[in-house]
């Protein structure tokens, strides 16, 4: 529907690990004719094209080390200058920590762009284990296999298989590890009125349906608010 893009739209996707945010991501992105930017795909961009900022993150990378919250925001900021993002974007991957997020405030602020949305798809941690354990990934392009695939990507023709990482402990540590890092994240977002919360755990044409018509509130809110 090309007139309900008009104000423009902020999205920020929150989901665990094997919570289907990046497919969902895609969808929404797509339907809402706006870019889709996750930080794992600019972070390689920066670093291919030798920016400053790419550089730094890669030495930090390559020591074994996390890249600090300056360089993440400085390279997401970036993107966030260039023309594909005036009508909005939806971020996957950022902001992780709240002094991101408290940068990604000052961007949307000084821009004077539409309200953020900030849409947490919520999946039971058993859930999230079994979806995991049962996923397979293609050992060519790193697309992951849909519930009914063949033996064969659709997408390039390589191989599926299972992640080595992919363990029931590995899979606990990490949504461990999730939890502890987004709950203040949550926290931050969860008082104002353009944060949604999605159930995560149905058919997946469900949960496209349930985002959308969260992403349709929270900004009509959030525009309301800005009027």
């Amino acid at each position: 529907m090309p007139g309900r893009q008009s104000m423009g739209l902020n999205v920020v996707i929150m989901g665990p690990p094997g919570a289907g945010k990046g497919t969902q991501s895609d969808l929404l992105a797509k339907d809402r004719d706006i870019p889709k930017i996750a930080t794992g795909d600019i972070f390689r961009e920066a670093i291919r094209q030798g920016t400053p900022l790419g550089i730094r993150a890669k030495a930090l990378m390559d020591q074994g080390q996390l890249v600090d919250d300056d360089t993440v925001i400085g390279i997401v900021q970036e993107r966030l200058t260039r023309p594909d993002t005036a009508r909005g974007f939806l971020l996957d991957g950022f902001p992780r920590t709240v002094a991101q997020a408290e940068a990604l405030d000052r961007v949307i602020a000084e821009r004077a762009l539409a309200p953020l949305v900030v849409v947490n798809i919520d999946v039971p941690t058993e859930e999230l284990v079994r979806r995991v354990l049962g996923r397979r990934v293609c050992t060519a392009c790193g697309a992951n296999a849909g519930p009914g695939d063949s033996t064969v990507c659709g997408k390039c023709g390589g191989e599926w298989i299972r992640r080595s990482d992919d363990t029931e402990g590995v899979v606990r540590s990490r949504l461990e590890v999730y939890d502890r890092q987004t709950k203040p994240l949550v926290e931050f977002y969860r008082g104002r009125p353009t944060y949604r919360a999605v159930d995560g755990a149905q058919e997946a044409r469900l949960v496209t349906a349930a985002l959308g018509a969260a992403l349709d509130a929270a900004a009509a809110v959030g525009i309301g608010q800005s009027a």
